[in-house]
């Protein structure tokens, strides 16, 4: 878990020595200030998860600056003291929201309890904001296939996991980007921190930015409290930006000015805020070009351009397909006995072109799975843009088909997909290569 932060706001120079020798600790960073001039400049440039304030300051009032920290800091809880304890200001410090209410002198062993209880209350809200936008994902990501170009794909997320290196992911829609998002966050040292994604192309320019940036209360109408964005949600963590090249033109120089700086505005604000971020990005477009069309930024292009990891189509992949399908199909299946697909069936799944990639194979086969009997997937479950290219117009699936021949079919099919390579039609149909040339021999395919 990442080390709270602390803030501690107090005019007396023994309270602050006091703070940044006891409370500190290998889970707990302290700052401290001694004034509400000196509190609002730090929170301008740092982050903080609580806050300990004196209620009477120098320049100012300690329940004011409660109002202002709940207001612009919804995720943090503010912890008051006070040598002045009455409850007059004890009820209105709560009905402020303030955590909680501490007469001095105190004991250094409360205020630590109390600072821990806070913490626990700020994670799980901060959690709860998460699961709120869907963003965790429950299941571990997996890259499945053993082609030469998926094992590059997987050596190359690997290496650059561990960094905090930026990463373009490149490929046609349905490709699996997302799962090489996952893959990278999962093996990387933020594994345990949120990861939240976004697509870029799914709001409108200005929702988008309010939502990436957050926003204060007042910025716009309908912005009745101040709330915290993506950025903030991730902070830690990693952040995944999906279809970055639907980016609109005018926020990719903000988003530049965010991985160069680490630091952003919400909208309606005007100090800006310091934040811990790995970022993903992932497109189906061709950002050179875009870029030369004029509609994306060249800066933020080379910024994004790092490192780069490209993902082939599934029609370039053919061989990945019958491990897809099992995969696929066990996830469709989930604990029970998985649906087992017929040698005819996986013929026409090979010989199709696969438009929309992976997802197009995952949406096919949950299709199968709703009308396959007795977990067999047979062809006739398939769409009849999948059959056609292996049959006549308007012959049966199964017409004059022996178990052979079915079998025939796609031992046949397998080697014309891999140009009659012995060694990668054994290894896609997990069978030896002893057996393979015996099936050749047996039905005749040596030519």
């Amino acid at each position: 878990m990442k080390p709270m932060r602390v803030l501690v706001i107090d005019d007396e120079v023994s309270i602050r020595k006091l703070a940044e020798r006891e409370l500190a600790a290998p889970h707990r960073t302290v700052l401290t200030a001694d004034s509400v001039a000196a509190a609002k400049k730090l929170v301008r440039e740092e982050t903080f998860d609580v806050i300990v304030a004196d209620i009477r300051l120098p320049d100012g009032d300690g329940l004011d600056l409660l109002s202002t920290f709940r207001q612009t800091l919804p995720d943090v809880e503010v912890i008051l003291i006070t040598g002045y304890g009455t409850i007059e200001s004890a009820l209105k410090a709560v009905k402020l929201g303030a955590y909680d209410y501490i007469t001095k002198p105190f004991e250094l062993e409360r205020l630590e309890v109390v600072l821990d209880k806070a913490f626990e209350r700020v994670c799980l809200k901060r959690e709860n904001r998460r699961l709120q936008q869907g963003r965790r994902e429950t299941e571990a990501p997996r890259l499945v296939g053993r082609s030469a170009a998926m094992r590059q794909v997987a050596r190359l997320a690997e290496k650059v996991a561990p960094h905090d290196t930026s990463v373009l992911i490149t490929g046609e829609s349905g490709t699996g980007k997302d799962v090489v998002a996952r893959t990278i966050h999962a093996l990387s040292r933020r594994c345990d921190r949120p990861f939240v994604v976004k697509n870029c192309a799914a709001l409108q320019k200005d929702l988008l930015r309010s939502e990436l940036f957050g926003y204060a209360k007042g910025a716009f109408t309908g912005a009745v409290e101040t709330r915290d964005g993506l950025v903030a949600l991730a902070d830690g963590g990693t952040l995944f930006l999906d279809e970055i090249g639907d980016m609109p033109l005018d926020l990719q120089g903000a988003l530049l000015r965010l991985l160069e700086t680490k630091r952003y505005r919400r909208v309606g604000e005007q100090q800006e805020r310091r934040v811990d971020v790995r970022f993903l990005f992932a497109t189906h477009r061709d950002l050179k070009a875009e870029v030369d069309a004029g509609r994306f930024h060249e800066a933020l292009y080379h910024r994004l351009n790092i490192f780069h990891i490209h993902l082939p189509p599934l029609r370039d992949r053919r061989e990945d397909i019958p491990l897809l399908v099992e995969h696929l199909l066990g996830l469709l299946s989930g604990p029970r006995t998985p649906y087992r697909v017929a040698d005819e069936t996986l013929a026409h799944l090979m010989a199709y072109h696969w438009p929309g990639n992976v997802r197009e194979l995952r949406n096919v086969l949950e299709r199968c799975v709703i009308l396959s009997e007795n977990r067999l997937i047979l062809p006739n479950s398939l769409p009849r843009e999948l059959t056609g290219d292996l049959h006549p117009a308007g012959a049966h699936p199964f017409q004059c088909l022996s178990l052979q021949d079915m079998e025939r079919l796609h031992i046949q099919k397998i080697l014309a997909l891999f140009g009659g390579n012995k060694a990668e039609t054994a290894r896609a149909l997990g069978i030896s290569r002893r057996t393979l040339y015996r099936k050749i021999k047996e039905y005749k395919l040596e030519d």
